[in-house]
């Protein structure tokens, strides 16, 4: 077991920090693959990135929320598709841990362990002595190139019941990984899709969906940790959001770092920083990184708080931390959608990085669990008193 499982938010924070030379290395081998080159990964595996959301007794962090939001800002604020990576990776390493003490003790006992998954049940299943038998496929897998497991969500159909949707663990060399993934923002996360054909999972690694959405962990040991006692969608939202955050800072700093000696092309201006303009675009770009900030920060206290009371979520309560995910998503985008626009003609350059920025943050907000359309609509909708209509809250 490793000897840094008491790190604080500040050193773990520094860690992925201290990452950013070997990272930005690898940059264009990134963006060439479509995915984290193994350096990368290795890189982040002996940092503990991929620990964040490990129990402790398997050398993990079990990392707050708080922790989770600033560690995710500072690999996006490196590089998004990093942050992405690893951010989404922490969701379904939640999930296992609903999981009986016997499959954790499977899945855990590679001290690399790395997983990957899905919220969708896009798979079908039957069931076997013995378990289950999962076909199908999952879209959007990110980080299932490097992965060790996959979390799937299948349903399991049979005439004499209703079909129940399951997450079920299976090994990746289980699976078949489609050359699938071409993107335009957050090119390097390595989303693609991925098949099961026939896949045979014991029964021990199947829970109904409805118990680890609302977290009820089958395992004795779970049970008793403060860090998985909140119901699934606010970890996740709590797990994803600094990805946002991040490259809101990243487009704010790429910009600043530009901004010395340029001019404003065609104009009087001999330094952009004497424009009005600028000035302008600056604040609006320096507030959205606050207020991205402000909706995180508020996301995860709300997490850590509840967790440490050991109290029940409101539907109110449930809806407001997706909320608050596509509030940060939404400042995010426009400081990013400032930024590249304010970077003139010559940041279509590959080579700077404000429409790269820009695309990433699209893409975050293109995720149906991150869209900030839909997320301000669900908390609409449960302020007026109305059911949520979907159990993803």
């Amino acid at each position: 077991m490793p000897t840094d499982d008491t790190l604080t938010r500040e050193q773990l924070v520094e860690r992925a920090a201290a990452l950013a030379p070997r990272l930005l290395e690898s940059r264009e081998e990134t963006l060439r693959d479509d995915r984290l080159p193994d350096a990368a990964v290795e890189a982040l595996t002996e940092a503990g990135i991929f620990r964040l959301r490990l129990p402790g007794r398997y050398g993990g962090y079990e990392a707050d929320a708080r922790t989770m939001v600033a560690v995710a800002a500072e690999l996006a604020r490196i590089d998004g598709s990093v942050g992405w990576t690893a951010a989404v990776s922490w969701i379904p390493t939640h999930m296992a841990c609903m999981f009986p003490d016997v499959v954790q003790d499977e899945v855990f006992a590679d001290p690399g362990v790395r997983l990957c998954g899905t919220l969708s049940p896009s798979a079908q299943a039957r069931t076997v002595p013995g378990g289950i038998r999962v076909s199908g496929e999952w879209g959007f897998v990110s980080g299932a190139p490097h992965a060790t497991w996959q979390q799937i969500i299948a349903v399991v159909l049979g005439d004499d019941r209703p079909p129940l949707p399951v997450v079920a663990l299976v090994p990746m060399s289980e699976l078949r990984i489609l050359d699938d993934w071409d993107a335009h923002g957050l090119r390097g996360t390595g989303s693609p899709t991925t098949v099961a054909e026939d896949v045979f999972v014991p029964a021990e690694r199947v829970l109904p969906l409805p118990e680890v959405l609302a977290s009820r962990a089958a395992s004795a040991a779970t049970q008793g940790l403060a860090a998985y006692r909140a119901p699934l969608l606010p970890v996740a939202a709590a797990s994803s959001v600094g990805v946002a955050v991040g490259l809101a800072r990243a487009a704010r700093d790429a910009f600043l770092e530009r901004l010395p000696g340029r001019p404003l092309t065609y104009t009087h201006y001999d330094r952009q920083s004497d424009a009005p303009l600028t000035h302008r675009q600056l604040a609006e770009v320096a507030l959205a990184c606050d207020e991205a900030a402000f909706h995180a920060e508020r996301l995860a206290d709300q997490v850590d708080d509840k967790n440490l009371a050991g109290e029940e979520w409101s539907a109110a309560e449930r809806a407001r931390a997706r909320a608050d995910l596509g509030a940060a998503v939404r400042r995010a985008r426009e400081a990013a959608t400032t930024a590249a626009e304010a970077s003139g003609g010559s940041s279509v350059r590959r080579a700077v990085p404000a429409q790269r920025i820009a695309a990433d943050v699209r893409a975050v907000g293109l995720h149906a669990l991150m869209n900030p359309d839909v997320n301000t609509e669900l908390y609409g909708r449960v302020l007026c008193g109305l059911e949520p209509g979907t159990p993803y809250v």
